[in-house]
C-alpha cells in the first residue's frame, strides 16, 4: 500500500535531498513548512544553504505542474503542498498557532481522508506529541549508521605463535594467514581486516608477549613512528602509539584521520603536537599552517552581532585548544603556570605568526585548502552534510583529523548514529586515504578524576 509522508521542517533543513527519498511513496509538505523554510532563505549558515536548494527543487516542481494536486519527482512518487487542515481539534492545551501542532493536524486531516500517513520528523517532542495522537511517526534515517557499539573502531586485538612475533620484530611484516581472533563465544577464527586497522598482536603462549602493528591491505606490518616524540611528547599506551601513527604518516598516505572517544583521551592534544613538530620542528615545508574549527561556533547572523573581528568573536569557543597548547609549550609541570604572562606570550606567538590559525565551519564552504593541517574538534556536532562538505575542501597535501565524542553531542536533531563524525567513521572506513581509532575510558589520561568520572558517569 502507497504512504504519504509528511515532512516536518528539520528534515529539509538538515538533508534537503530527503525530497527524493522515499522511493514511489507520497511526500506531503505542509504549507507551515513552506513558511517555516521561508524564514531561512538568507542565511549564510547551513540551514540557510539547505533551504535555498530545497526552495529550487520544488520551485522546478512548480513549474511542471499543481503542487496542491501533486507533481511527480524523479524517485517515483508524487510530492505536493498541503494547506492547513483547519477543520481538525487538538486537545485543547496544544494551542492551534503553534507550528508543530498544525503539522499534527495536516497527518490527522489526512488520515481522516484515507491516507496511509506517516510522520517524518527529527524532533523527539513531536514524534512523542504524534504517537500520543495515534500518527505513525519516524525520524529520517536515510544518514544513519550502525549504533555506536557496532561502528567501525579502527583496532583489533589478534593472536599468534612466539615464533611470528620474533620474525614480525625482525623483518616487520607478518602474514594475515599467520594470526586469528579469538572469543569464548566464538573460539578462534580468521580476522575480516579493514585496510589500515590498527592491530594489537599478543602470543597465544606467553602474554607477556605482543606486538603492534598495522593492515596494509596486504599484510599487517610494523608501525613505523611508535617510537618518535613528536613536540616533546611520548605515547603513554598502545592507543596513543597508533594515534601517532596515523599522524605521523604524510598526508599523501593518510590525508584523512579520525578519532573518537570519550573526554580525556588526548585526541587534540596529540593533534596539535604533532602539528606543530610537522611545522615547527621539521626540516621540510610540508604544512603551511595549522587550521583549527570546531563546529560548535555560529559563524551566522547570531554571531554576527557580536563586537569584533572573525578571530575575537571565535575566541572564546577555542579555549579547549589553548589549554592543550599551555601544555605543550611549557611540559614542565612545575614551573609552567608560574609565569602566566610569559606563558601566553608564547602561546600568542603561534597565532600571531599564522602558526596556527581558528576558523568557523562556515567558512570552509566553498574553498580548496592547500598543505595546511586542519584540526575539526568536536566533531560531533556535525552533521552528515557538513562533513563531506568539510572533507571534500581538502586540497593537495593537505590532512584533516576528525576529532570527537559521540557521547557529547550539543546538535538537537543529531545523535551517535546521525552525526557527521560517525558519518564519516562508517562511510570512509575501507578506504585505504582513511585512518582511524576509537579510544574509551580506559585511555584517559587527562587525570584520575576524569576517569573516574568517565567511568561512572557514563
Amino acid at each position: 500500500m502507497k504512504k504519504t509522508f509528511v515532512l516536518d521542517t528539520n528534515v529539509i533543513l538538515h538533508t534537503p535531498l530527503a525530497l527524493n527519498s522515499f522511493a514511489d511513496n507520497d511526500i506531503v509538505i505542509p504549507a507551515i513548512v513552506l513558511e517555516e523554510l521561508d524564514r531561512f532563505k538568507k542565511d549564510s549558515s547551513e540551514l540557510g544553504a539547505n533551504a535555498r536548494l530545497a526552495a529550487r527543487f520544488i520551485d522546478e516542481l512548480r513549474e511542471k505542474g499543481d503542487l496542491i494536486q501533486g507533481v511527480p519527482i524523479p524517485s517515483g512518487g508524487t510530492l505536493r503542498v498541503e494547506l492547513n487542515c483547519t477543520n481538525v481539534t487538538l486537545p485543547d492545551s496544544w494551542p492551534d498557532h503553534k507550528n508543530d501542532n498544525r503539522i499534527l493536524k495536516v497527518c490527522m486531516g489526512l488520515m481522516d481522508e484515507g491516507e496511509n500517513v506517516f510522520l517524518v520528523t527529527k524532533d523527539i517532542f513531536e514524534r512523542i506529541k504524534a504517537d500520543l495522537l495515534n500518527i505513525p511517526v519516524q525520524d529520517f534515517l536515510a544518514e544513519q549508521v550502525p549504533s555506536y557499539e557496532e561502528q567501525y573502531r579502527g583496532i583489533l586485538e589478534v593472536y599468534t605463535n612466539d615464533l611470528s612475533i620474533d620474525q614480525f620484530y625482525e623483518t616487520g611484516k607478518i602474514d594475515i594467514r599467520d594470526v586469528f581472533e579469538y572469543s569464548q563465544t566464538a573460539g578462534s577464527q580468521e580476522p575480516v581486516l579493514v585496510v589500515n586497522q590498527f592491530l594489537i598482536i599478543h602470543s597465544y603462549s606467553d602474554e607477556n608477549k605482543s606486538a603492534l602493528g598495522r593492515f596494509n591491505g596486504e599484510e599487517i606490518v610494523c608501525l613505523q613512528h611508535s617510537s618518535k616524540h613528536p613536540f616533546g611528547i611520548t605515547p603513554k599506551n598502545a592507543n596513543q602509539k597508533f594515534m601517532q601513527e596515523a599522524l605521523m604518516l604524510d598526508a599523501d598516505i593518510a590525508p584523512l584521520v579520525i578519532f573518537k572517544g570519550p573526554a580525556g583521551t588526548a585526541k587534540t592534544f596529540y593533534s596539535l603536537a604533532v602539528g606543530l613538530h610537522k611545522i615547527m620542528n621539521e626540516k621540510d615545508d610540508s604544512y603551511r599552517k595549522i587550521l583549527v574549527c570546531r563546529p560548535n561556533i555560529k559563524m551566522d547572523e547570531e554571531i554576527g552581532f557580536l563586537p569584533g573581528n572573525e578571530q575575537e568573536k571565535i575566541a572564546p569557543f577555542m579555549r579547549p585548544i589553548i589549554d592543550n597548547l599551555e601544555i605543550l609549550i611549557d611540559s614542565n609541570s612545575s614551573e609552567r603556570y608560574k609565569n602566566e604572562v610569559e606563558l601566553k606570550d608564547k602561546i600568542d606567538e603561534l597565532f600571531e605568526r599564522n602558526i596556527i590559525t581558528t576558523e568557523a565551519i562556515a567558512f570552509i564552504r566553498g574553498r580548496s585548502i592547500v598543505k595546511q593541517w586542519i584540526i575539526i574538534d568536536e566533531a560531533q556536532n556535525l552533521t552528515p552534510r557538513q562533513v563531506k562538505g568539510i572533507i571534500t575542501r581538502a586540497g593537495k597535501h593537505t590532512k584533516i583529523i576528525l576529532i570527537g565524542d559521540p557521547g557529547q553531542i550539543d546538535h538537537p536533531f543529531l545523535d551517535s548514529r546521525t552525526n557527521g563524525l560517525c558519518y564519516a567513521s562508517e562511510k570512509m572506513k575501507e578506504s585505504p586515504l582513511c585512518f582511524q581509532l576509537t579510544l574509551s575510558e580506559k585511555d584517559c589520561e587527562r587525570s584520575e578524576l576524569a576517569f573516574e568520572s568517565s567511568r561512572r558517569m557514563k
